[in-house]
């Protein structure tokens, strides 16, 4: 069952955060491009807002939050009301998928990502953003995650369970890159992008359908 709860009855103080935390959110984007390949037609899956589809130039998306649906539709983008654990795609349908800091709200991660494989034409580019648990901000999340009204139903991953789940669905020829470096008070700019993991907490993998 999706986790949609908080986001419905919390939908304005979830959209504001992106501008509250500025330099955070432009260095997730800056990520996320660094490994975003040129697309034909790329869904964003748990789309939120749209915070993140319309910079990168996606036009699609799926949503199970009803509030969260709305606001993106009114920015401009086509979303359809879905799970990713049973995406309402036919098959191969997209060259690229994405999904940003969603994988912890999923209720089967295996399942989520066979659906995304399965909806992805062949070579087709999954794009996962998330926090890695085991970073200093993914640990600051776990221990503040019963007082979070949005992280408490959350179950975070690291990025070689990540890597693991993927591979499991499909996917091969992965790529890794990572950023913010600092403590979440403490970015004041836009931080690095750098190759790998296992420095930065917020971690972007692409992975390819083969």
């Amino acid at each position: 069952m999706a986790k949609t709860e908080p986001f419905d009855l919390l939908t304005e103080q979830y959209d504001r955060w992106f501008e509250e935390n500025r330099y955070i959110y432009l260095s997730e984007i800056d990520a996320i491009k660094a490994l975003l390949p040129v697309f034909k037609k790329g869904v964003e899956i748990g789309v939120g807002t749209g915070r993140f589809a319309l910079p990168l130039g996606l036009k699609f998306g799926v949503e199970p939050s009803c509030e969260m649906r709305k606001i993106a539709m009114e920015r401009g983008l086509e979303v359809i009301d879905g799970i990713a654990e049973s995406l309402p795609f036919p098959n191969e349908s997209y060259d690229l998928a994405l999904m940003v800091t969603t994988v912890c709200f999923l209720d089967d991660i295996q399942k989520a990502f066979r659906e995304v494989h399965r909806i992805l034409v062949p070579s087709g580019a999954f794009v996962v953003a998330f926090i890695d648990k085991e970073s200093p901000i993914g640990k600051l999340y776990l221990n503040m995650k019963n007082r979070d009204p949005f992280y408490r139903l959350a179950t975070f991953y690291s990025t070689e369970e990540i890597l693991d789940n993927l591979q499991k669905a499909g996917f091969k020829d992965f790529r890794v890159v990572q950023t913010l470096f600092r403590n979440l008070k403490e970015i004041n700019s836009i931080e690095p992008v750098k190759e790998g993991y296992g420095e930065g907490s917020f971690v972007v993998v692409r992975g390819i359908k083969r």
